[in-house]
């Protein structure tokens, strides 16, 4: 099975319109394909017809922003979900309009640091979106010349400790998992070594993810270099989780992988995807 369980649409912060996406998909071989915006299902209607008609598998999803502990942050992939579940529609919806606050005082902050229009300049970029997040305000600033690229801006502007990094309060793990299973989905942790902890801090939260009821783990994703796939792979045996398979594509030529474009599991895996087709 050539599967893609997370990626973006213009709904959230990806170039492409839910449609595209899909066929985009299908013409990279794909089998298999959950779209998964941030804290939003509205693209899924839309991206599910256009897979169908070309023959693909869908699976309905969202990539779930959480806080945990004092100010970390992580993403966890609800795959399988109910995208009408009114639980699960309340709860992204407060994250959404927690991140217009957000997007407001990132834009103060580039302010700060002579940075002119950068709100006005990621909400053009948002604006089929219904979110306004980092990669638009990333989007603008490649645009000005102020960096080379989008992954540039993060590393110099928009990570912890740059400036034009703001904390933000996301939902709870607990909430999270619980959006998720009540919308009859499965839960896996996004992107592991992507986030800014320690290995430590790693494995800590997922003891906690697992025995809240997450189920999966991201082993071969787009972000992750061979070596990191290993030790995903690790990860996933450690903790008795499931391994899924994820691109992350947000578009051409702004992403770590394109759609399918991504290693294929290990054997001795349980891919996520027997929970769900």
């Amino acid at each position: 099975m050539k599967a893609d369980l997370h990626c973006h649409s213009s709904v959230s912060d990806g170039l492409l319109p839910p449609a595209e996406v899909s066929r985009r998909a299908a013409d990279n071989g794909v089998e298999l394909l959950a779209l998964t915006d941030h804290d939003d299902v509205a693209g899924l209607a839309e991206a599910r017809a256009a897979a169908e008609a070309r023959g693909l598998r869908f699976i309905d999803g969202s990539e779930i922003s959480v806080s945990w502990r004092d100010d970390a942050s992580f993403h966890i992939v609800g795959l399988g979900i109910d995208p009408a579940n009114g639980d699960l529609c309340e709860g992204l919806k407060s994250i959404r309009a927690g991140r217009d606050g957000r997007a407001h005082r990132i834009g103060a902050e580039l302010e700060k640091a002579g940075i002119h229009g950068a709100y006005e300049g990621a909400a053009r970029y948002a604006e089929k979106a219904s979110i306004i997040s980092r990669a638009h305000f990333a989007r603008f600033l490649v645009e000005r010349k102020i960096s080379a690229d989008v992954k540039s801006v993060f590393d110099h502007y928009l990570a912890k400790g740059k400036p034009g990094y703001v904390p933000h309060e996301w939902a709870s793990v607990a909430e999270a998992l619980d959006w998720i299973a009540g919308a009859g989905g499965v839960a896996v942790l996004a992107h592991p070594l992507r986030y800014r902890v320690s290995r430590d801090a790693l494995r800590a939260f997922l003891g906690e993810f697992k025995d809240r009821g997450g189920q999966g783990i991201e082993v071969a994703c787009g972000a992750h270099s061979f070596e990191e796939v290993k030790e995903c792979a690790r990860l996933a045996r450690h903790f008795g989780l499931k391994a899924s398979v994820a691109s992350d594509f947000h578009g051409p030529g702004e992403s770590y992988a394109d759609l399918g474009k991504v290693p294929p599991l290990p054997d001795d895996l349980l891919p996520i995807w027997h929970d769900l087709i």
